[in-house]
């Protein structure tokens, strides 16, 4: 056992320093590891809490350090370039080739096995088309008194706190430089996304970070006073998110400093707690009205909201509540269970939560049912990275994309997969000074805005490869999936659809009926 060896090592080491040092003084020096062998040993063999340790003093904790970069050896020296996950190296390389502005072609064919189970793709056309670029645009809240003009890729929701301001700043400057929108995460409004100059959709969570009371309680006139900002151009107010759920998070007291106090609406030293569920509303048609108040007290801005789609029969539920009321919401956002975090429990990510493709046709084909659908626009978000995920997520019926996770990627996270310990390596998902403060502001945010510009570029250029003139013009038959072994099937045969007003008729597609039948408003 190694237990025995260690014994034997250190008797013989002490037995071999003292015998030589009658002969040869300077052996002594070897104390300087003989010494902390022994004291690391000792304290291995008497402690109760690792029984690898307990077994194996010394050479044990060689487990714990190789472990330690177990990622990295895999991430440099395994992983193939299809492999890695979330994002396998090929998407990594790929957004920062884009985000750099460099060569982004590959030689030799695809590596990937076009054929196997799950590989999607779609058909091209013979004839061409050059897609005008102004189609990569479009108006969100027609019916408000300020309209967005917003872009098809837009940055998604992530909070100052769970990325750095130096990061925040970056992805601001970005939005600014390249005229798309940058959701602010449930954090609220901070200082650097202000100065960054970009166009931002507030998202309102359930702790209401930036417009509450003391209590945690909404604020109406501290919603107000940012509401009203110039760069604040829409309101998006979260319900769920795909990566954890109806899952509440506690930001611990100690990390809140005076500078995340203010802008959340904190006390310095006190848990900002974001609950499970909303206490301004208790049910859809309280969403709606909370809605309603907040495009009125906004001045008209486009109001919307964000969810993961969990029960089918409660967002059906809101489509009957918007036909009860008369209320409907500019956007919402339909985030995919495949969406990132910076911490979440492990069951609550890989348990919970519709897949984005399916969440995405199935909100479309709703509001398609009920009449709606003209009056709303969705935008999709989840593990969204290259223009082909855009052509499949608008084919189910999405208007437009938000990208997060591809945005740290061209702002340079490396997938370090460190952003729940405050140490990732690139300074974008840290509150660390030493290591965000390395990050380039005025390099990074040229990449970001490079990135989303050669994506809409790419985007068009499919999109005219296809024959598709505009986006609005794709259809989920334009995008097949290997459901077996040399069987594809078209998106309009994977994912059940409706028709106009089928809803509101007798007749109701099977795969909906029950739990239309079990929604109320």
């Amino acid at each position: 056992m190694m237990r025995v060896v260690f014994y034997y090592v250190a008797i013989l080491g002490l037995v071999a320093v003292g015998t030589i040092y009658l002969f040869w003084p300077p052996v002594i020096y070897a104390l300087y590891i003989l010494i902390p062998y022994i004291a690391i040993g000792m304290w291995d063999i008497f402690s109760r809490r690792h029984t690898v340790l307990r077994n194996y003093p010394v050479v044990g904790h060689f487990r714990y350090i190789l472990e330690s970069f177990r990622t990295e050896i895999q991430q440099y020296f395994v992983e193939a370039e299809n492999e890695g996950k979330p994002y396998s190296r090929e998407i990594r390389s790929l957004i920062y080739q884009r985000a750099k502005g460099v060569l982004d072609t590959v030689p030799f064919g695809t590596k990937n096995d076009i054929t196997k189970v799950g590989y999607e793709f779609s058909y091209h056309s013979l004839h061409c088309v050059t897609v005008e670029k102004h189609t990569a645009r479009l108006i969100v809240g027609e019916n408000c008194t300020k309209p967005c003009d917003a872009s098809r890729l837009n940055v998604s929701a992530m909070s100052f706190g769970a990325l750095s301001p130096n990061a925040i700043l970056a992805l601001s400057k970005a939005a600014k430089h390249g005229n798309f929108l940058h959701n602010t995460g449930e954090g609220g409004i901070s200082p650097y996304h202000l100065e960054g100059g970009g166009n931002l959709i507030w998202q309102i969570g359930t702790g209401y970070f930036g417009c509450r009371n003391k209590d945690g309680s909404f604020s109406k006139n501290a919603f107000i006073e940012k509401a009203n900002l110039d760069n604040v151009k829409m309101i998006e107010v979260k319900l769920s998110q795909g990566a954890k759920p109806s899952h509440g998070g506690i930001l611990p007291g100690a990390k809140v400093n005076q500078e995340i106090a203010t802008i959340r609406g904190l006390t310095v030293g006190e848990d900002a707690i974001s609950p499970p569920t909303h206490s301004a509303f208790t049910d859809a048609v309280g969403l709606l009205e909370f809605v309603a108040n907040l495009r009125e007290i906004s001045g008209g801005k486009p109001v919307g909201f964000k969810l993961c789609i969990g029960l089918r029969s409660e967002f059906m539920s809101l489509c009957k509540a918007m036909l009860k009321t008369g209320i409907t919401p500019d956007f919402i956002t339909v985030d995919g269970a495949e969406g990132g975090t910076g911490a979440a429990p492990v069951v609550f990510t890989n348990r919970l939560g519709t897949p984005i493709n399916e969440a995405v046709s199935f909100v479309h084909n709703c509001l398609v049912g009920v009449n709606l659908r003209h009056r709303i626009r969705i935008i999709a978000s989840g593990k969204l990275a290259t223009e082909y995920d855009m052509i499949t997520k608008m084919a189910l019926g999405a208007d437009m994309c938000n990208a997060a996770r591809a945005m740290m990627f061209a702002l340079g996270c490396i997938q370090s997969l460190r952003c729940n310990t405050n140490k990732c390596p690139t300074g974008v998902a840290t509150q660390d000074k030493r290591r965000w403060k390395m990050l380039n502001v005025e390099d990074k945010y040229i990449r970001v805005a490079q990135y989303q510009e050669n994506m809409i570029h790419s985007f068009l250029e499919l999109l005219g490869a296809m024959g598709i003139h505009n986006p609005k013009d794709l259809h989920p038959e334009l995008i097949r999936r290997y459901t077996d072994i040399g069987n594809s099937k078209s998106y309009a045969e994977i994912y059940p659809h409706l028709q106009q007003g089928e809803l509101l008729e007798n007749k109701i597609h099977p795969a909906f009926k029950d739990d239309w039948n079990q929604a109320t408003a």
